[in-house]
């Protein structure tokens, strides 16, 4: 099998697992630093598997309608749903691929244990994000993470270490931010920078420290700069292309903000 049939036959197989996005990335586009600051070496594909020729980015999405009721029980199940779909569909095609005689492994979705180990070392051994924007997926917004055309910030990613050399997908180039700050000013702990990434960083520990609060009354993550992003077809698939939908004051929209008053009255402390 050529290695533009083996990249189709990954693609197809994340059709079949119901996984909308998936790139690839040669594991050498991470010594080339884009940015600053850029990715450690000690981060990078080849110092956690030497093997390593390309990264299979994949990428599922959070449900917008669901993101809208953020903080909440619905939203937490959601999110670990999604967390745990992203490892076992990661594993099977690492393993699908490895039974094929291509060494290849899985990179969970997070690399830390807690939120309070995360508060002391808020790093994780391998960064999605920067997988995700060098596999073609999307690129970064002042919220700090990655944006994609079809479902803006609100999407998770997993990662395949391969062996084998695939065809590559471009870096997209053209911002997908819109610089409109949303983000910024509804954060409720104020963790964002207004600067452009990565010259403006999110205040991990501050950003941590909530959701750690959250997670003690069983509705974390967060969610809301990614909710009130207005990338994203999603917007349009679900009609909340209008961001006023998120003003309490809009009395437009008083239904949606008595459905999301209700659910996050239930299900946590």
């Amino acid at each position: 099998m050529s290695n533009d049939d083996l990249k189709q036959s990954v693609i197809r197989k994340c059709a079949e697992l119901d996984i909308p996005l998936v790139g690839f990335a040669p594991a050498d586009r991470w010594d080339v630093p884009l940015f600053e600051p850029w990715v450690p070496e000690e981060f990078r594909p080849r110092s956690i598997y030497p093997d390593t020729k390309t990264v299979i980015v994949i990428g599922m999405p959070v449900s917008l309608p669901v993101v809208d009721t953020a903080p909440s029980i619905w939203y937490h199940e959601l999110y670990k749903t999604v967390n745990a779909l992203l490892d076992q569909n990661g594993y099977r095609i690492a393993s699908g691929l490895t039974a094929r005689r291509i060494p290849s492994i899985w990179i969970p979705r997070d690399g830390y244990g807690s939120i309070s180990v995360l508060k002391e070392k808020p790093v994780a051994f391998f960064s999605h994000r920067h997988a995700a924007f060098l596999a073609g997926l999307g690129n970064f917004g002042i919220n700090n993470v990655v944006l994609t055309p079809e479902f803006g910030p609100r999407v998770r990613f997993a990662s395949i270490f391969t062996t084998a050399e695939l065809t590559p997908d471009p870096i997209i180039t053209d911002p997908l931010c819109t610089h409109c700050m949303k983000c910024v000013d509804a954060c409720p702990v104020n963790a964002l920078d207004s600067d452009e990434y990565p010259a403006g960083l999110t205040d991990k520990k501050t950003c941590a420290t909530r959701s750690e609060a959250l997670n003690n009354r069983f509705i974390s993550p967060c969610g809301i700069c990614i909710r009130v992003c207005p990338v994203g077809e999603d917007r349009k698939r679900y009609q909340r292309e209008d961001t006023s939908i998120y003003d309490e004051a809009d009395s437009r929209h008083a239904s949606h903000h008595r459905a999301w008053k209700h659910v996050r009255s239930y299900g946590g402390r």
